[in-house]
């Protein structure tokens, strides 16, 4: 299997668990699923390629050089298509459970699906930016729910 076959599974897979968490009912049992066929699997995936690169059977592409303190460095980190692939499985995994975090918190405050669509779209698209824009959602709601029980 090459490193594009596992990009693409990669992808559909965590677009399954996207659509699932969009619009199928949020009930225990699907977001269970959700959690443990696509966050889950997208982690082990993450795992496996992580021990393959350190592991040394895979070329990680050209490393030397590479750190975490320099742009540069972490350029030089991620220039092998191994790494990258490694690199975007993390973000989908993250990006999935921080969406599966957003979406249950929205339920929890009374968040229509309307509302959380946008939300939900834009930490598809740019992870930190749906989770900023939810935490200012959510931080208005929840002063009212918190007034309201007094």
């Amino acid at each position: 299997m090459n490193w594009e076959t596992i990009f693409t599974i990669a992808n559909v897979w965590a677009m399954i668990g996207w659509l699932a968490l969009a619009f199928a009912p949020r009930k225990p049992q699907v977001l269970a699923l959700i959690l443990y066929l696509s966050v889950f699997l997208l982690c082990l995936a993450y795992a496996i390629l992580l021990g393959m690169l350190l592991g040394g059977w895979t070329d990680a592409g050209s490393a030397s050089g590479g750190s975490f303190t320099t742009l540069a460095g972490v350029m030089a980190l991620f220039s092998g298509q191994a790494a990258m692939l490694l690199g975007w499985v993390h973000y989908l995994a993250f990006d999935l459970f921080v969406g599966m975090w957003i979406a249950r918190d929205a339920d929890q405050k009374g968040f229509g699906r309307a509302v959380q669509w946008p939300i939900l779209f834009l930490t598809l698209m740019a992870g930190p930016l749906g989770l900023l824009i939810w935490l200012i959602v959510r931080d208005r709601r929840a002063r009212q729910l918190s007034n309201a029980a007094r």
